[in-house]
């Protein structure tokens, strides 16, 4: 399967910050099929803007007219490096904004989680007239600055530290292919700035426990070394959590479901070498206590080659 390899040495992938009410960012190459080459990296910048007026109050859709339209924005710096053609690590930490259209709730702005990926991919091999590959994936998230979670849905984040381990297949047939994974997401409590809190029941104290996720995505499209055009699906489902009760603020350890459908799509230019653009959608279909956001987003990246160069004078004689 080199010609994943090959096509790795010329492109990054990175899907934006998929958020509604402050979830967790995500980026694409942890999900995607193909590895960076030894010695590469692959960084650039990336901008997502994520918005929704409608949401999931528990099962009920609504929308809330104290506040209007509610707006998130991140900016990023994400690179993914080759350790080996089949050992990645994957980094990124985004500066996230929040507003909304309406009432009187504050906006807020920082930066938000660090989170740091290992992608190993064990198996790759012919199956039948295409390639297979499996993959295993390990991440670590964790806040970067002490910002406010307890400030749904205008909170950057929810503070929780979190361990993902991520199980992951990728069959290419000529130029179209199919990924799927799933993914089981640990997440730390959480302390907020109150003594006592109301969930289902009374809690006198001020650590929130959070429940854990499960994620599953599956991708489809068109793959060749210049150009990249894909679909996909992706489910996240709380282990827990408790719905948005009427009229009430969200809070960090919501039920909060969400199912999304959504476009990417890459082109790398022929001059200069490993420069590639980025653009991608998604809308939230279905969902529980979450909005139902509309996001766009793109981004630019570079190859670097830190492989050392042989010269004339270095050359084996003949």
């Amino acid at each position: 399967m080199t010609k994943h390899r090959k096509a790795w040495r010329k492109f990054c992938l990175l899907l934006l910050f998929f958020t509604s009410v402050a979830m967790p960012a995500f980026t694409q190459t942890e999900l995607d099929g193909i590895m960076m080459g030894k010695n590469n990296l692959c960084i650039g910048p990336m901008y997502s803007h994520s918005s929704w007026k409608n949401y999931w109050e528990g099962t009920l859709k609504r929308e809330n007219l104290n506040l209007g339209t509610v707006t998130t924005q991140m900016f990023s710096v994400m690179g993914n490096y080759g350790i080996t053609n089949k050992l990645n690590v994957l980094f990124g930490a985004p500066y996230v904004t929040t507003k909304t259209s309406a009432g009187t709730l504050h906006s807020q702005k920082g930066v938000q989680d660090g989170s740091l990926w290992l992608k190993w991919m064990p198996i790759e091999r012919k199956l039948g007239k295409g390639d297979f590959s499996i993959y295993g994936i390990a991440g670590v998230s964790a806040p970067l600055t002490n910002y406010v979670a307890d400030y749904l849905p205008l909170a950057i984040g929810l503070r929780s530290k979190t361990l993902s381990l991520r199980a992951m297949g990728d069959y290419q047939l000529g130029k179209f292919f199919v990924t799927a994974s799933g993914t089981y997401v640990f997440r730390s409590n959480i302390k907020i700035d109150r003594d006592a809190y109301y969930t289902t029941e009374m809690h006198y104290t001020n650590q929130v426990e959070m429940p854990n996720v499960i994620n599953w995505n599956v991708r489809t499209g068109y793959r060749q070394p210049n150009f990249i055009a894909e679909a996909f699906i992706e489910n996240m489902i709380t282990q827990g959590g408790f719905d948005i009760t009427r009229n009430n603020m969200p809070f960090p350890s919501n039920t909060m479901n969400a199912t999304r459908l959504g476009a990417w799509v890459k082109y790398e230019l022929k001059k200069p070498g490993g420069l590639s653009f980025i653009a991608t959608g998604n809308y939230v279909v279905k969902g529980r206590n979450v909005g139902q956001a509309t996001t766009i987003g793109g981004g630019i990246f570079q190859i670097l080659d830190f492989n050392k160069k042989k010269t004339a004078s270095s050359s084996p004689k003949k």
